[in-house]
């Protein structure tokens, strides 16, 4: 209760010593110039989600059966052989991780997997 008064009365009713200025109305000033360091959270493409941001990452090479493997758990792609192929791992839970497949920059394939069958990789 304390704490919440004390940041209203700093945020909107003290003049800051420094600059002058009731620091919510600088803020708001400093959006409108579009001078803020502050951005909204943009995904920048290829990437579609925050899942390919936030994420375990490996690249494999793709065999001449259309199959990678991580630790002897193999996946069978559809990109053609000898092609690199970048993983992002994607924990969705304690039991269930998601792997996206990416390859030149487009998202080829997405499998679920158990996190107990990635041995060797940890979250």
């Amino acid at each position: 209760m304390i704490l919440n008064q004390e940041l209203h009365r700093y945020n909107y009713q003290q003049v800051h010593s420094t600059t002058q200025e009731i620091p919510y109305f600088r803020f708001q000033r400093a959006l409108k110039e579009k001078r803020s360091l502050f951005r909204e959270f943009t995904i920048s493409p290829p990437y579609q989600s925050p899942k390919d941001i936030f994420c375990l990452r490996m690249n494999r090479t793709v065999d001449p059966y259309r199959k990678i493997s991580i630790h002897n758990l193999q996946f069978k792609v559809p990109a053609d052989p000898r092609k690199k192929i970048n993983l992002r791992i994607y924990p969705l839970n304690d039991e269930l991780a998601e792997i996206r497949f990416w390859c030149e920059g487009k998202l080829i394939d997405v499998q679920k997997v158990k996190n107990t069958d990635l041995k060797g990789v940890h979250f």
